[in-house]
Parts: structure tokens; C-alpha cells; sequence
């Protein structure tokens, strides 16, 4: 049973950066708590992000599971591939069993805005499985283009707005601090 009272849905969306680090950010503050978590990655992969390298030390109160799901052309396009859809139904159905098991405080749906928004994932399944979860559980949705229901039925909705970013001016990406 969580220790979460009450246990709350939040959004992070937008253009901006910082919403998977948001959601780590609060991972690593509920493990210190004591809480148990589940990271499902939607959409990412081709790259092993260094959280999950060190979520592993974390298990069993920590569960970080990526499906590998390559970033496609005509994914970013919003022209998912027949591999896009079988992978979302394969991560959507690992989420749908997570987010009714009681022992996870705490559930991080990282990209599932973005799944919900190109159809992969139905909208009115996500909303009902979020109705039906768990009491005490908190649900964490990050991903650009938050549907509209989804904000409306979130309890907190963060927007990443971006002003200013290194890769503008040509700075690639990190390891160890963009991925």
C-alpha cells in the first residue's frame, strides 16, 4: 500500500528541456523517502540514457525499463511506423499493469504525452487507467504535447518554455547531463 496521501497526477510538458529531469529529479527524492518507484520510457531509445546505469543499483525499489524504441524520422515527423505502434502497445501494456499494482509508489510515464498525442496509446485508456489506479499512487507524464484532457486532469501541469538552449549553438548533447 502507498504511503502517498493523496497520490496526485502530474504533467510536465512543453517545448522546452527538463522534463525527463523533473521527473528523475523527483524518482531519486521519493526513493530517499523510502518510496517505491517504476520509470517506463515511452518512445526513447538508441541511446542508454546514464540513469538507467544507475538505476540498477537501485532495484528492487527502483524499476527503470526502456523498450528501445529507435527515434524514427517519421516519428518526429507525428507519422508513426507499424514499429512505433507495436512497441507503444507493448510499453502501454506494461504501464497498464504497473499502474494498477499497489506496491509502486510512484509511476514515471516519460514520453507518454507524446504517445497519447500521435494516437499510440488511446487517450480515454490512459485517462481510465489513471481513474483506476491505486490510491496513494502518483503518476508522473512527461512528454511534449500534453493532451488537453490529460492537463485537465492532472492535479499539478508544468510547462517547460524554452528561451535559451546549447544546441541552437551547435553544443551537442551530454552524457551526464542531457542524457
Amino acid at each position: 500500500m502507498s504511503r502517498l496521501q493523496p497520490g496526485l497526477v502530474q504533467v510536465y510538458t512543453g517545448n522546452g528541456k527538463g522534463k525527463t529531469s523533473a521527473a528523475l529529479g523527483v524518482t531519486w527524492r521519493a526513493l530517499g523517502a523510502g518510496l517505491r518507484v517504476y520509470f517506463l520510457q515511452f518512445l526513447k531509445g538508441g541511446i542508454k540514457p546514464a540513469e538507467q546505469s544507475l538505476a540498477e543499483r537501485f532495484a528492487p525499489d527502483l524499476v527503470f525499463h526502456n523498450l528501445d524504441h529507435p527515434a524514427t524520422a517519421e516519428l518526429m515527423r507525428g507519422e508513426p511506423t507499424e514499429l512505433d505502434r507495436r512497441l507503444a502497445a507493448e510499453a502501454w501494456e506494461i504501464a497498464r499493469g504497473v499502474l494498477a499494482d499497489p506496491q509502486w509508489d510512484v509511476v514515471v510515464l516519460d514520453e507518454i504525452n507524446n504517445t497519447a498525442h500521435l494516437g499510440l496509446v488511446p487517450l480515454e485508456d490512459l485517462l481510465a487507467a489513471l481513474r483506476a489506479r491505486p490510491t496513494g499512487m502518483e503518476v508522473i507524464c512527461t512528454g511534449r504535447s500534453a493532451p488537453d484532457e490529460l492537463q485537465e486532469f492532472a492535479n499539478l501541469v508544468t510547462v517547460m518554455q524554452p528561451v535559451k538552449h546549447p544546441l541552437e549553438q551547435g553544443q551537442a548533447a551530454r552524457r551526464g547531463v542531457d542524457f
